[in-house]
């Protein structure tokens, strides 16, 4: 499916107790002429170099392994890091992230911002340039920087969206789960779960779903 824009609801339950780096990302690729030009994500970090641990992060890759030249962000960043910037998210409220083409810069330019779903309040992270002109492989993740043994620290994805080249809205029926290799580094103890308002991917849990499970998400899709 080739989209225009991306969008999908993100809630941490609760803070981690780790004081590890947690990140939690709306991926997509950028697709042109001459196929996938690189991808970029989208999502929240618990960051401890960040006040209240909590920041966004909105970066992403050429089909090189460049990094993407991007705007300026009016979000701060303590670390002066150009992707990851402060944002008071908490636990429990849910956040609305997007991905779509820069109205005001034009085509190439892609812009990623977070909604605060309690108060309606957006926040544009950045723009970045890719030569891509549509999203394609979109994808949540979640990149958990802790020991295997650590606490469950879960997040929820909901309501996952997208809008069509040709202007048309698209709603994804379900998903399919892949998990890091132990050999690469990833924990045998990691979980994704279908539940009537979302996909919920846990750390230190025992896995219910191997790899290539589809979860589906057409009742969630009934009751919104």
């Amino acid at each position: 499916m080739e989209l225009r824009s991306v969008a999908v609801t993100i809630t941490v339950p609760q803070y981690p107790v780790s004081t590890d780096l947690y990140f939690w990302a709306l991926q997509a690729s950028f697709a042109g002429p001459e196929g996938i030009s690189g991808g970029a994500h989208l999502g929240l970090q618990w960051h401890q170099q960040f006040p209240g641990g909590t920041a966004v992060n909105w970066g992403g890759y050429d089909s090189a392994g460049g990094i993407l030249a991007g705007t300026d962000s009016e979000m701060p960043s303590p670390i002066g890091n150009p992707h990851t910037r402060a944002y008071s998210w908490r636990e429990g409220n849910s956040y609305r992230l997007s991905i779509d083409i820069d109205s005001q810069l034009g085509p190439g330019w892609w812009r990623g911002a977070i909604t605060d779903l309690a108060t309606g309040e957006e926040r544009p992270v950045r723009s970045l340039k890719s030569p891509g002109n549509r999203l394609v492989a979109v994808m949540t993740w979640t990149e958990a920087f802790c020991r295997c043994d650590a606490e469950p620290v879960a997040v929820i994805w909901a309501n996952a969206a997208g809008v069509t080249l040709e202007g048309g809205d698209y709603r994804p029926e379900g998903c399919s789960t892949t998990y890091q290799s132990e050999s690469d580094g990833g924990c045998s103890n990691s979980d994704s779960r279908a539940l009537p308002h979302g996909i919920a991917q846990i750390t230190g849990v025992p896995r219910t779903n191997p790899p290539g499970t589809v979860l589906s998400l057409i009742d969630e899709i009934r009751t919104t």
